[in-house]
């Protein structure tokens, strides 16, 4: 009771004599001045994003004027919104009473740092560069990753990897530094593709008569390209049947569909004219 009478006393003679108010004369300038610091920093932040909305819309609205590649508009803005992004916030700091310099030896070193903390994805970064440079694909295509057979249409280059979505729908991340280092098959990249198949006949069956069905087959086939060779052969005599190769070239886009309906063809007609598509077949003899 006495220790709390005292210390009442204290304030009481402390208000007296002026102490608190010289501490809120000192110190009330100090709370103000970093509240409108912290106001005007959502200010400069609020327009410095508006700045940079602006200037990444205007950028790529110019690229895509100019027909630039989607890849490369979509790389550029990614990269603009990562350096106005630094820009601002370096500002913003400054208000705060850091130094210029004091914040370039600061990036400096977090940038040594970081560049030896994620090697990794610097080379992805790189070989987001070197695609968009080079391209060895683009928005759109097909492709194939060689290293770990990952195939999709290419959907998304971003600044370190590259999204491809499969056939079933399902969306695939592949780090741009695998892809720029290693093998890939562009499946689309051509306009026209080879339908590549093998029919197989007994060997009781008529070799001409299947290469004539299947001369047949192709020239009805509205997408086969008149231009390119269409090639019939004998590929190889097998251990139960005669493989009847055929060649020939439809538009990319038409490739799966015009490869399912000529099987499916293939079959329907061998049946028609009595050809045999053999299975394998194992003779055994047994000695007595």
């Amino acid at each position: 009771m006495l220790m709390a009478q005292a210390i009442t006393e204290r304030f009481i003679q402390n208000i007296e004599d002026g102490v608190l108010r010289r501490w809120l004369e000192a110190e009330l300038p100090k709370a103000l001045g970093f509240f409108w610091t912290i106001v005007l920093a959502f200010v400069v932040y609020f327009i410095g994003a508006k700045i940079i909305k602006v200037i990444r819309k205007g950028m790529k609205k110019s690229l895509v004027f100019k027909r630039v590649d989607p890849g490369v508009v979509h790389f550029i803005d990614q990269l603009l919104k990562v350096i106005g992004y630094v820009v601002l916030i370096v500002i913003i700091l400054q208000l705060f009473g850091f130094q210029a310099t004091s914040l370039s030896a600061a990036i400096a070193s977090v940038g040594v740092t970081a560049g030896l903390a994620f090697q990794g994805s610097l080379s992805n970064f790189a070989g987001g560069v070197l695609i968009l440079i080079l391209h060895p694909f683009r928005l759109g295509d097909y492709i194939v990753e060689d290293t770990h057979k990952n195939e999709g249409t290419v959907t998304e280059i971003n600044l370190f990897y590259t999204k491809l979505k499969t056939l079933d729908n399902k969306v695939v991340v592949i780090p741009n530094g695998i892809l720029a280092n290693a093998s890939l098959t562009n499946i689309t990249d051509q306009d026209k593709r080879m339908i590549n198949l093998i029919a197989s006949i007994g060997y009781n069956d008529d070799i001409d008569g299947a290469k004539a069905i299947l001369q047949k087959i192709i020239d009805e086939e509205p997408q086969t390209i008149r231009t390119e060779d269409i090639k019939i052969f004998v590929h190889q005599l097998g251990a139960s049947s005669i493989d009847i190769g055929f060649r020939f070239y439809v538009p990319m886009e038409a490739y799966w569909d015009v490869r399912w309906k000529t099987l499916e063809r293939v079959k329907k007609e061998f049946d028609a004219a009595g050809i045999s598509i053999p299975y394998q077949q194992l003779d055994v003899h047994i000695n007595q």
